[in-house]
């Protein structure tokens, strides 16, 4: 080898061990070692050198980490609402305006609750309708009719009994159980309550407001229920109309044709006297 060749072989030696370095370099990069058992090649990962510093927390499951950020970072869970005990029922809705409340007891009844929506429907109207559980059993669908129109309903217990000759159990099965029927046909738990007959007392109260619901009683009682006339029907909403007023009628308990032919009647009357039909408001402590 002549003096002149030394540089250039040293040279090229050079860049073969560099070469090689870097080929080594990308491998570990990539997390790969190969070593030999018989003839087959085998890939192998070595296990990461520890980090300076403290050692790593230990890893946690995937699921618990897409969780962790997210705790404590919603909105508060605001109070419940609650209802006031009152010592009277509600007799009239409060607001501005020339505004009515028209409410119907006893039902659902698949001969007369259907017509009595059907009004509602073609004049654009909301209403109250105060059920009672037993009746609710075999109008299910009834329910949902009335929350897809806009309708509040209301509970008037299971089995219309006079409240104030039953136990505080008795009471309250009969509007507890009431409740859970129109959650699950109407999709919400009522916010109101009516004592049937009227016959409110204070445990009647209490147990109204321990359910969530305020007590609403009536302004006109159109006294449909003594089937009375359709005419005397319409004239005892005419001279009673007022703004503030709810108005009692029933769609169930008897033959109560009467009472349809009156809604149909008067309603019209009442939308050109300029009187707004509406649907009361909550009001909590």
């Amino acid at each position: 080898m002549t003096k002149d060749q030394l540089p250039a072989r040293l040279f090229t030696r050079r860049r073969a061990l560099l070469a090689g370095a870097a080929a080594a370099g990308a491998a570990g990069g990539a997390g790969l070692f190969t070593s030999f058992t018989g003839d087959e090649p085998v890939l192998r990962t070595p296990a990461p050198a520890p980090a300076a510093g403290p050692q790593a927390r230990p890893a946690r499951k995937p699921s618990a980490y897409r969780l962790e950020p997210l705790m404590g970072y919603g909105p508060p869970k605001a109070a419940p609402r609650r209802t006031l005990v009152r010592r009277a029922p509600l007799l009239r809705v409060s607001g501005r305006g020339r505004r009515m409340v028209l409410t119907f007891d006893d039902g659902p009844d698949a001969r007369y609750t259907p017509y009595i929506l059907d009004t509602l429907r073609e004049y654009d109207v909301r209403a109250m309708f105060f059920v009672c559980g037993e009746m609710v059993v075999d109008n299910k669908d009834l329910l949902a009719r009335m929350a897809d129109e806009g309708h509040v309903v209301g509970n008037h217990t299971w089995s219309h009994p006079l409240l104030t000759r039953l136990s505080r159990g008795r009471m309250r099965r009969e509007m507890e159980r009431t409740c859970d029927i129109i959650e699950e046909s109407y999709g919400e738990r009522p916010a109101w309550f009516r004592a049937p007959y009227g016959a409110w007392n204070r445990t009647a109260f209490q147990l109204g407001a321990e359910l969530g619901m305020d007590p609403l009683a009536w302004t006109i009682d159109t006294l449909d229920w003594t089937t009375p006339g359709t005419g005397t029907i319409v004239g005892r909403v005419r001279d009673g109309a007022a703004p503030g007023v709810v108005v009692l009628s029933h769609d169930a308990g008897g033959d109560r044709s009467q009472s349809v032919r009156a809604l149909r009647a008067y309603l019209p009357r009442l939308l050109d006297a300029g009187y707004h039909i509406t649907v009361p408001e909550r009001h909590y402590a």
